[in-house]
């Protein structure tokens, strides 16, 4: 049964990372098929709460506008949705944990570009003189669109900021889902997105077929005399 929204595991280090990691597994494996947590325009209201992009106040402004233009909250998710994949492809090619596609990634920057500078579009400078800088970016001045510009600035932050060789991913490969992390760890040991989800279940399945593995066969003989 997939995991709620309200309880999806915020993992990643980064809201860019969360934002990537809100679909379970990254990639098909063992037979299961990709599942988007992004259901519906509040499932990413509610998301970008958890994950501090909008406050109470603003998650009040934005349900009022699209209660009033139901169409502004799809194209909201619409937007946070091709954000979200355009930063998996670049995240991917740019730690080279996929073999690297020039047309693919060049696609999914150009996609990163016209979202985060139509998010700029709509933003403003802010003057405070009591911190530092003094001047910010107030990214999410129009209410419908604040969450999709939050998203895309965030993206940004992250291709930008983050350290990428301290960028991990749960290993699809030996049964993890491929979610994407900053690896904090001092040895930059952390395999699984989180050790109680992605490590448990593939030991205790490893632990299974190797029980099954050394059980003697149906109409093999247990007596040693054979």
């Amino acid at each position: 049964m997939p995991i709620d929204i309200s309880e999806l595991p915020l993992v990643g280090g980064h809201p860019g990372l969360d934002l990537v990691n809100t679909v379970t597994p990254r990639v098909a494996v063992r037979g299961h098929e990709p599942h988007d947590h992004l259901v519906d325009p509040f499932a990413l209201l509610l998301w970008a709460r958890r994950a501090a992009l909008v406050d109470e106040g603003e998650v009040r402004a934005v349900a009022g506008a699209w209660g009033r233009d139901p169409g502004s909250a799809q194209a909201a998710l619409g937007a946070a949705r091709d954000v979200r994949e355009a930063l998996h492809v670049t995240l991917l090619a740019a730690t080279g944990m996929v073999p690297q596609d020039a047309a693919a990634t060049g696609a999914a920057l150009d996609r990163l570009h016209s979202r985060w500078s139509a998010s700029v579009g709509r933003s403003t400078l802010v003057l405070d003189a009591e911190s530092t800088p003094a001047v910010r970016l107030a990214v999410g001045m129009v209410p419908a669109l604040l969450v999709p510009d939050r998203v895309a600035d965030a993206a940004l932050d992250l291709l930008r900021t983050a350290d990428f060789t301290r960028l991990g991913r749960c290993p699809p490969d030996s049964g993890g889902c491929g979610w994407i992390f900053l690896d904090h760890s001092r040895n930059s040991s952390r395999r699984w997105c989180r050790m109680a989800d992605c490590g448990t279940e593939v030991k205790a399945r490893r632990l299974t077929e190797r029980r099954r593995a050394a059980r003697p066969s149906r109409g093999q003989s247990t007596d040693p005399r054979g």
